[in-house]
């Protein structure tokens, strides 16, 4: 807690020099950059020192990744800073005693747009919100509107999204009019990070997940998905030798193809030996629930599979699966928590596609951003191979299966 970067100092300090004008602070940047636990350390600061018998706001994409993202790491240091505090979890409401002045913090998820109804309301003296890009405009909006004591300040902090984010426009590009303290951070910025890990978080992304989460830019998605992924060099034939485990993503379509991947664990590793791929408007004709059992069936060859991750919306086929006997669980169908987690997998050779998967290398050197929509989405074309495979990563991830994955930024629960 002693050692604080200059730009750290900054963020801490700012509020209490009188000849500064600024009502708002915005810091972004990098990954890891120290700017979360500062800004929330100066937040407390201000508000026990300015502030007595007032409410204030504190807001992050949910309440459960606030308080893991933000108060888990915080409050141990302000106790022992000489702060008291009482949590009502049951009430999201958490009551803070420093030098003589008791203020209470209300908690607040921003996590989409009916979200604004929960501050609407409010009357807060001040609020942070963690994350603020994550955040639906419509909630940051009703947030800063509910400051309408005297001597309110706004508090934001986020990592890098497109340049076409409202909040990058509004905000940032606009922090000098609306009179916001702009600071940038980059993994410099934080004297907690060794050399070594901020290796590693460099070795961690590619492309656009590099310029956001590792340069801090506010950058657009362009060009190849997985750009990285070499299909000479980063493929593998199937090893030799029993597989712990087995596993199938199934990523399900009638008029669009499906696409079932089987992958086996061996050394910690997870490889993807084997696939079956059905193009339905290629071939001609549909195939029925039944008759894609029977595909899934034969692509086990008899295997014990653990279980069977499924396409969420495949509701009828999950029915028939498990009818047949399988274990089925359904997907984690966020597109781009589940590129990056993907990505992040094929890099550290958690999971490696062997040489006879046809159909997903093929999608690999496919599978493109689209430039067209303004927002971070991969084009919905080439893509169903890398749906079941991002479907399997992100339940690597969820059962702990996949070892470290930097999946980032949002911080979700």
């Amino acid at each position: 807690m002693l050692r604080f970067s200059p730009k750290q100092r900054r963020v801490l300090t700012w509020w209490c020099r009188p000849e500064q004008h600024w009502e708002a602070i915005i810091c972004d940047g990098a990954v890891r950059s120290g700017k979360t636990f500062s800004m929330g350390l100066s937040f407390f600061l201000w508000a026990q020192a300015c502030f007595n018998g007032q409410q204030l706001g504190l807001c992050g994409k949910t309440i459960v990744s606030l308080r893991r993202n933000l108060l888990s790491e915080l409050l141990p240091c302000l106790r022992q800073l000489g702060f008291s505090y009482r949590e009502k979890r049951s009430e999201n409401l958490l009551i803070v005693r420093y030098g003589g002045h008791e203020n209470r913090y209300l908690l607040f998820g921003g996590r989409d747009e009916t979200s604004a109804a929960l501050i609407q309301g409010s009357t807060l003296a001040g609020v942070l919100l963690d994350e603020a890009a994550l955040m639906p405009r419509s909630f940051v909006e009703q947030a800063c509107a509910r400051c309408s004591v005297a001597g309110s300040r706004l508090w934001f902090n986020c990592n890098p999204e497109g340049p076409q984010h409202w909040f990058y426009q509004e905000w940032i590009l606009k922090a000098e009019e609306r009179r916001a303290l702009y600071l940038h951070f980059t993994m410099d910025d934080n004297p907690a990070l060794s050399p070594r890990i901020r290796a590693r978080y460099r070795r961690a992304y590619s492309g656009v997940f590099y310029r956001r989460f590792v340069l801090g830019e506010w950058t657009a998605a362009q060009g190849l998905v997985y750009d990285f992924f070499d299909c000479q060099r980063d493929t593998a034939p199937v090893p030799a030798g029993p597989f712990r485990q087995w596993r199938i993503s199934v990523d399900y379509g009638t008029a669009n193809p499906a696409s079932f991947g089987l992958w086996g664990q061996m050394d910690g590793v997870w490889y993807r030996v084997a696939e079956r791929y059905f193009d339905s408007r290629k071939e001609g004709w549909q195939k029925t629930d039944a008759e894609y059992a029977a595909d899934l069936k034969g692509l086990a060859a008899g295997r014990e599979i653990q279980r069977v991750i499924v396409d969420p919306s495949a509701a009828s086929f999950i029915e028939t699966l498990r009818r047949e006997g399988f274990t089925v669980t359904r997907a984690v169908n966020d597109v781009a928590d589940g590129i990056r987690v993907t990505a992040d997998l094929l890099k550290k050779r958690k999971i490696i596609i062997c040489q006879g998967c046809k159909d997903c290398l093929r999608e690999m050197e496919q599978y493109c951003w689209d430039e067209r929509g303004g927002k971070d989405a991969p084009r919905k074309e080439h893509d169903h191979a890398m749906d079941d495979m991002r479907y399997f990563a992100m339940d690597l991830v969820r059962d702990g299966s996949g070892g470290f994955a930097a999946t980032y930024v949002e911080r979700r629960p």
